[in-house]
Protein backbone atom coordinates (compact mmCIF):
# COMPACT_ATOMS: atom_id res chain seq x y z
CA UNK A 1 0.00 0.00 0.00
CA UNK A 2 1.32 3.45 -0.09
CA UNK A 3 2.99 5.09 2.65
CA UNK A 4 2.06 8.82 2.86
CA UNK A 5 4.63 11.13 2.54
CA UNK A 6 5.25 14.59 4.83
CA UNK A 7 3.26 15.78 7.48
CA UNK A 8 3.15 19.01 9.69
CA UNK A 9 3.84 18.20 13.78
CA UNK A 10 1.93 17.81 16.86
CA UNK A 11 3.87 19.55 19.89
CA UNK A 12 2.46 19.25 23.64
CA UNK A 13 3.05 21.53 26.05
CA UNK A 14 3.82 20.01 29.33
CA UNK A 15 4.16 21.81 32.50
CA UNK A 16 6.57 19.47 34.55
CA UNK A 17 8.64 19.72 36.97
CA UNK A 18 12.55 19.04 35.73
CA UNK A 19 12.89 15.96 38.14
CA UNK A 20 9.52 14.06 36.96
CA UNK A 21 11.04 14.55 33.10
CA UNK A 22 12.72 11.48 32.51
CA UNK A 23 9.56 9.00 33.87
CA UNK A 24 7.32 10.99 31.89
CA UNK A 25 9.84 10.67 28.74
CA UNK A 26 9.95 6.75 29.61
CA UNK A 27 6.01 6.48 29.29
CA UNK A 28 5.46 8.76 26.56
CA UNK A 29 8.04 6.95 24.38
CA UNK A 30 5.81 3.77 24.54
CA UNK A 31 3.01 5.76 22.85
CA UNK A 32 5.46 6.34 19.94
CA UNK A 33 6.16 9.21 21.15
CA UNK A 34 10.07 9.99 20.93
CA UNK A 35 11.25 13.62 19.82
CA UNK A 36 11.59 15.55 22.75
CA UNK A 37 12.76 18.69 24.54
CA UNK A 38 13.74 19.53 28.13
CA UNK A 39 13.31 23.40 29.54
CA UNK A 40 13.25 24.07 33.40
CA UNK A 41 9.76 23.55 34.16
CA UNK A 42 8.41 22.39 30.61
CA UNK A 43 8.54 19.00 28.50
CA UNK A 44 8.08 19.54 24.89
CA UNK A 45 7.12 16.06 23.30
CA UNK A 46 6.41 16.08 19.15
CA UNK A 47 4.62 13.31 17.45
CA UNK A 48 3.31 13.69 13.52
CA UNK A 49 -0.08 15.25 12.98
CA UNK A 50 -1.26 12.36 11.32
CA UNK A 51 -0.72 10.08 14.85
CA UNK A 52 -2.86 12.99 16.54
CA UNK A 53 -6.58 12.12 17.29
CA UNK A 54 -8.88 12.40 20.68
CA UNK A 55 -7.83 8.73 21.41
CA UNK A 56 -4.53 9.58 21.05
CA UNK A 57 -4.90 12.75 23.32
CA UNK A 58 -6.56 10.79 25.80
CA UNK A 59 -3.97 7.94 26.41
CA UNK A 60 -1.40 10.76 26.64
CA UNK A 61 -3.42 12.54 29.55
CA UNK A 62 -4.13 8.92 31.44
CA UNK A 63 -0.18 8.69 31.41
CA UNK A 64 0.28 11.94 32.76
CA UNK A 65 -1.97 10.78 35.49
CA UNK A 66 0.46 7.82 36.32
CA UNK A 67 3.03 10.75 37.25
CA UNK A 68 3.67 11.66 40.85
CA UNK A 69 1.82 14.09 42.11
CA UNK A 70 -0.84 15.88 40.64
CA UNK A 71 -1.42 15.34 36.69
CA UNK A 72 0.51 18.08 34.79
CA UNK A 73 -1.19 20.97 32.59
CA UNK A 74 -0.56 19.96 29.02
CA UNK A 75 -1.11 22.48 25.81
CA UNK A 76 -1.17 20.83 22.45
CA UNK A 77 -0.67 23.08 19.46
CA UNK A 78 0.45 22.40 16.07
CA UNK A 79 3.85 23.61 13.97
CA UNK A 80 4.71 23.36 10.16
CA UNK A 81 6.39 20.22 8.65
CA UNK A 82 10.11 20.44 9.76
CA UNK A 83 13.26 18.24 8.59
CA UNK A 84 13.10 15.86 11.66
CA UNK A 85 15.16 13.12 9.97
CA UNK A 86 18.65 16.19 9.79
CA UNK A 87 17.54 17.00 13.04
CA UNK A 88 18.16 13.49 14.80
CA UNK A 89 20.93 12.84 12.69
CA UNK A 90 22.73 15.96 13.96
CA UNK A 91 22.02 14.67 17.87
CA UNK A 92 21.83 10.76 17.05
CA UNK A 93 25.29 8.88 18.29
CA UNK A 94 26.00 5.37 17.95
CA UNK A 95 24.38 3.22 20.61
CA UNK A 96 26.28 -0.48 21.75
CA UNK A 97 23.04 -2.49 22.75
CA UNK A 98 25.60 -5.57 23.37
CA UNK A 99 28.88 -7.06 21.99
CA UNK A 100 26.34 -8.76 19.40
CA UNK A 101 24.53 -5.79 18.23
CA UNK A 102 25.86 -1.80 17.69
CA UNK A 103 23.17 0.59 16.06
CA UNK A 104 24.19 3.41 14.00
CA UNK A 105 22.07 6.07 11.75
CA UNK A 106 25.22 6.12 9.19
CA UNK A 107 26.90 3.20 7.49
CA UNK A 108 30.26 2.96 8.73
CA UNK A 109 29.44 5.44 10.92
CA UNK A 110 31.08 3.87 13.87
CA UNK A 111 33.60 1.26 14.17
CA UNK A 112 32.26 -2.31 15.18
CA UNK A 113 33.78 -4.82 17.08
CA UNK A 114 34.50 -8.40 15.51
CA UNK A 115 31.39 -10.21 14.75
CA UNK A 116 29.21 -7.30 16.24
CA UNK A 117 25.98 -6.53 13.87
CA UNK A 118 25.38 -3.27 12.59
CA UNK A 119 21.93 -2.39 12.36
CA UNK A 120 21.71 0.96 10.13
CA UNK A 121 18.81 3.05 11.87
CA UNK A 122 17.45 6.86 10.85
CA UNK A 123 14.78 7.32 13.34
CA UNK A 124 12.70 10.11 11.68
CA UNK A 125 10.38 10.19 14.72
CA UNK A 126 9.62 6.75 15.05
CA UNK A 127 10.07 4.28 17.98
CA UNK A 128 13.14 2.08 17.95
CA UNK A 129 16.67 3.93 17.71
CA UNK A 130 18.29 2.07 20.43
CA UNK A 131 17.95 5.26 22.84
CA UNK A 132 15.05 3.80 24.63
CA UNK A 133 15.71 0.62 27.21
CA UNK A 134 13.09 -1.25 25.89
CA UNK A 135 14.53 -1.56 22.55
CA UNK A 136 17.89 -2.47 23.97
CA UNK A 137 16.29 -5.17 26.13
CA UNK A 138 14.13 -6.97 23.39
CA UNK A 139 17.60 -6.76 21.32
CA UNK A 140 19.39 -8.43 24.08
CA UNK A 141 16.46 -11.20 24.14
CA UNK A 142 16.60 -11.86 20.59
CA UNK A 143 20.45 -12.38 20.31
CA UNK A 144 20.29 -15.41 22.95
CA UNK A 145 17.57 -16.82 21.08
CA UNK A 146 17.45 -19.44 18.33
CA UNK A 147 15.13 -17.68 15.69
CA UNK A 148 16.61 -18.63 12.64
CA UNK A 149 13.20 -20.94 11.78
CA UNK A 150 10.67 -18.72 13.46
CA UNK A 151 8.16 -17.18 11.36
CA UNK A 152 7.53 -13.30 13.31
CA UNK A 153 4.99 -11.03 13.88
CA UNK A 154 6.50 -7.47 14.94
CA UNK A 155 3.78 -5.99 16.52
CA UNK A 156 4.44 -1.60 16.55
CA UNK A 157 7.57 -1.90 14.45
CA UNK A 158 8.37 1.89 14.55
CA UNK A 159 11.73 2.08 12.38
CA UNK A 160 11.58 -1.53 11.90
CA UNK A 161 14.89 -2.12 14.23
CA UNK A 162 13.51 -5.50 15.51
CA UNK A 163 12.62 -7.47 12.37
CA UNK A 164 15.78 -5.86 10.62
CA UNK A 165 17.73 -7.41 13.71
CA UNK A 166 15.86 -10.76 12.92
CA UNK A 167 16.97 -11.05 9.60
CA UNK A 168 20.87 -10.56 10.66
CA UNK A 169 20.57 -12.78 12.92
CA UNK A 170 19.76 -15.63 10.12
CA UNK A 171 16.12 -15.64 10.11
CA UNK A 172 15.10 -17.25 6.80
CA UNK A 173 11.46 -17.11 7.24
CA UNK A 174 8.33 -15.21 5.99
CA UNK A 175 8.51 -11.61 8.89
CA UNK A 176 5.83 -9.15 8.95
CA UNK A 177 6.10 -6.12 10.59
CA UNK A 178 3.41 -3.63 11.32
CA UNK A 179 2.42 -0.42 13.08
CA UNK A 180 -0.53 1.74 13.40
CA UNK A 181 1.25 5.27 12.01
CA UNK A 182 2.20 5.53 8.31
CA UNK A 183 5.25 7.64 9.18
CA UNK A 184 6.62 4.60 11.20
CA UNK A 185 5.78 2.13 8.19
CA UNK A 186 7.46 4.46 5.73
CA UNK A 187 10.69 4.56 8.27
CA UNK A 188 9.94 0.82 8.40
CA UNK A 189 10.60 0.46 5.03
CA UNK A 190 13.17 2.86 4.51
CA UNK A 191 15.29 1.33 7.31
CA UNK A 192 14.88 -2.20 5.63
CA UNK A 193 16.34 -1.07 2.08
CA UNK A 194 18.85 0.67 4.02
CA UNK A 195 20.27 -2.65 5.72
CA UNK A 196 19.81 -4.85 2.61
CA UNK A 197 17.45 -7.90 4.10
CA UNK A 198 14.92 -9.01 2.53
CA UNK A 199 11.22 -10.44 2.72
CA UNK A 200 10.40 -8.16 5.40
CA UNK A 201 6.33 -7.15 4.58
CA UNK A 202 5.42 -4.20 6.12
CA UNK A 203 2.18 -3.32 6.48
CA UNK A 204 0.03 -0.35 8.10
CA UNK A 205 -2.54 -2.36 10.12
CA UNK A 206 -3.98 -1.76 13.65
CA UNK A 207 -2.51 -4.26 16.85
CA UNK A 208 -6.15 -5.04 17.88
CA UNK A 209 -8.32 -4.69 15.19
CA UNK A 210 -5.93 -6.80 12.41
CA UNK A 211 -4.29 -9.12 14.17
CA UNK A 212 -6.53 -11.89 14.60
CA UNK A 213 -6.34 -12.72 11.06
CA UNK A 214 -2.50 -12.07 10.50
CA UNK A 215 -2.41 -15.04 13.51
CA UNK A 216 -4.07 -17.55 11.59
CA UNK A 217 -1.43 -17.36 9.22
CA UNK A 218 1.36 -19.75 11.52
CA UNK A 219 3.16 -16.85 13.18
CA UNK A 220 5.95 -18.84 16.07
CA UNK A 221 7.20 -15.66 17.74
CA UNK A 222 5.82 -12.62 18.13
CA UNK A 223 7.52 -9.46 18.91
CA UNK A 224 5.60 -6.59 21.03
CA UNK A 225 7.04 -3.70 22.09
CA UNK A 226 4.47 -1.71 22.86
CA UNK A 227 2.77 -0.62 26.43
CA UNK A 228 0.76 -2.71 28.85
CA UNK A 229 -2.61 -1.06 27.79
CA UNK A 230 -2.34 -2.89 24.27
CA UNK A 231 -0.64 -5.95 25.57
CA UNK A 232 -3.80 -5.95 27.94
CA UNK A 233 -5.78 -5.93 25.43
CA UNK A 234 -3.80 -8.37 22.64
CA UNK A 235 -2.09 -10.83 24.80
CA UNK A 236 -5.66 -13.04 25.07
CA UNK A 237 -6.17 -13.03 21.27
CA UNK A 238 -2.52 -14.19 20.89
CA UNK A 239 -3.12 -16.74 22.90
CA UNK A 240 -6.35 -18.19 21.22
CA UNK A 241 -5.48 -17.99 17.52
CA UNK A 242 -1.75 -19.08 17.92
CA UNK A 243 -1.28 -20.67 21.48
CA UNK A 244 1.94 -22.24 20.16
CA UNK A 245 3.80 -19.50 19.13
CA UNK A 246 6.16 -17.63 21.85
CA UNK A 247 5.44 -14.03 22.31
CA UNK A 248 8.45 -11.47 23.02
CA UNK A 249 7.05 -8.54 25.48
CA UNK A 250 8.74 -5.38 26.78
CA UNK A 251 6.90 -1.59 27.20
CA UNK A 252 6.24 -3.18 30.88
CA UNK A 253 7.56 -1.05 34.02
CA UNK A 254 8.81 -3.19 36.79
CA UNK A 255 6.78 -2.51 38.68
CA UNK A 256 3.82 -3.50 36.31
CA UNK A 257 5.69 -7.16 37.12
CA UNK A 258 3.42 -8.34 39.45
CA UNK A 259 0.37 -7.24 36.81
CA UNK A 260 1.83 -9.18 34.27
CA UNK A 261 2.86 -12.54 36.22
CA UNK A 262 -1.07 -12.37 36.79
CA UNK A 263 -2.17 -12.06 33.35
CA UNK A 264 0.18 -14.70 32.40
CA UNK A 265 -1.23 -17.14 35.07
CA UNK A 266 -4.69 -16.24 33.49
CA UNK A 267 -3.57 -17.06 30.06
CA UNK A 268 -1.39 -20.10 30.90
CA UNK A 269 1.84 -18.38 30.02
CA UNK A 270 4.82 -18.43 31.65
CA UNK A 271 7.72 -16.24 31.27
CA UNK A 272 10.80 -18.40 30.31
CA UNK A 273 13.16 -15.42 30.29
CA UNK A 274 12.94 -12.23 32.33
CA UNK A 275 15.65 -8.96 32.20
CA UNK A 276 16.06 -5.39 33.24
CA UNK A 277 17.32 -2.58 32.44
CA UNK A 278 16.20 0.69 34.86
CA UNK A 279 13.00 0.70 35.37
CA UNK A 280 11.92 -1.35 32.38
CA UNK A 281 11.65 -5.26 31.90
CA UNK A 282 11.58 -7.22 29.09
CA UNK A 283 9.77 -11.17 29.14
CA UNK A 284 9.96 -13.63 26.74
CA UNK A 285 6.64 -15.84 27.69
CA UNK A 286 5.29 -19.30 25.97
CA UNK A 287 2.04 -21.56 26.99
CA UNK A 288 2.54 -23.62 30.36
CA UNK A 289 3.34 -27.26 29.46
CA UNK A 290 0.38 -29.51 30.49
Amino acid sequence: MPLSGKNNTVQLAIALEATSHELAIALLSLEGIVSFQEEDELLLAYLPEQGWDPDREQAVRAILQRLPGEPPAMEVSFITDRNWNAEWEAHLKPVEISDRFLIAQKKGEAPRKPGQIVLTINPKMSFGTGYHETTRLMLRQLEEMDIRNERIIDIGTGTGVLAIAARKLGNTQPILAFDNSSWAAENAAENIVENEVSDIRVELLDAEEDLKNNLQQGYTLILANINKNVIDRILPVIAQSAPEASVLLSGILAWDEAWLKKLLKRLKYEAVRTIYEEEWLSALVRRSSP
